[in-house]
């Protein structure tokens, strides 16, 4: 037994030499391997070295990289999510240009609303108002021609001398009767002042007479009926520019150029038969 193993010892120290020794199935023995390979703890040494050495770059670019990616993948997304709110604008502000109407942007007039509705007194003292000065330009215009005609010196009339006249405005009719006298004028038997309240009236009755130079020379007698106030005020005024022309007829083209022997027929239209009013039908009927 002891030259066996001899034997076997000696064969693996020359098979080791060659090539290691080998198994029944044909590797090579782990622990010959072993001592072929370098060992176990150099290599362990040799290699965290060198990957240290290796791992060290490799970390430092796992570093940097993602924080480069991190900065620009914000910059890119916020470029992306900036880019569309700064076009979203540009075609509404168009829209708002093409919608908007021309002259919005200037101011508004202001316009003062209507006052309510007036009483019945103030509508009274308006109308009064514009009466009197109604009355005075009346006055003065009268002023004025009476200067005028001042220096024509009225007719001489006989005593008892009478001169009739009719005077019309619309619907109203005045007799007239005018004699010599201190410029006294009577309406109905009643004064002018008291039969025309107003002054325009009064003073439209005595225009004829302040014209031609003939008041307070003069007395007239008038008898008016039909028509308003308005209307008997110019039928009387109508009545004693015609009665002057009778007494002096060089007075006419004056009167005339004023309007004073014009008649206002303007007399409201007579009703018709079938009709509710002068033109105004009854409302037609198919069925």
């Amino acid at each position: 037994m002891d030259d066996e193993t001899r034997k076997d010892e000696e064969l693996q120290d020359e098979g080791a030499g060659d090539a290691g020794p080998v198994s029944d199935s044909g590797l090579p023995l782990s622990g010959e391997s072993s001592e072929s390979s370098p060992p176990a703890s150099e290599s362990a040494e040799e290699q965290p070295s060198e990957e240290g050495v290796e791992q060290e770059p490799s970390e430092e670019a796992v570093a940097e990289e993602p924080s480069e990616e991190v900065v620009e993948e914000p910059v890119a997304e916020e470029a992306t999510e900036e880019a569309p709110p700064e076009e979203a604008p540009e075609p509404k502000a168009e829209e708002k240009k093409k919608d908007v109407i021309p002259g919005a942007d200037l101011e508004p007039i202001l316009v003062e609303p209507e006052g309510p509705e007036l009483s019945a007194e103030e509508k009274a003292r308006l109308e009064a108002e514009e009466e009197e000065k109604a009355r005075r330009e009346a006055e003065l215009a009268a002023a004025q021609e009476t200067d005028a005609a001042a220096s024509r010196a009225p007719a001489k009339m006989e005593k008892g001398a009478r001169f009739l006249a009719t005077g019309k405005r619309k619907s109203a009719i005045a007799r007239v009767t005018v004699m010599p006298g201190n410029g006294k004028i009577e309406i109905n038997k009643r004064d002018l002042e008291e039969f025309f309240p107003r002054p325009l009236h009064q003073t439209m009755a005595k225009q004829p007479l302040a014209v031609s130079g003939y008041e307070g020379n003069v007395d007239v007698r008038v008898r008016v009926h039909g028509g308003g106030i308005s209307g008997q005020a110019g039928a009387v005024r109508h009545g004693i520019a015609r009665a002057l022309t009778e007494i002096d007829s060089e007075l006419r083209g004056d009167l005339k150029r004023r309007g004073f022997l014009t008649r206002d027929a303007r007399v409201k239209e007579r009703r018709k038969a079938g009709l509710k009013k002068a033109r105004k039908r009854p409302q037609f009927s198919k069925r």
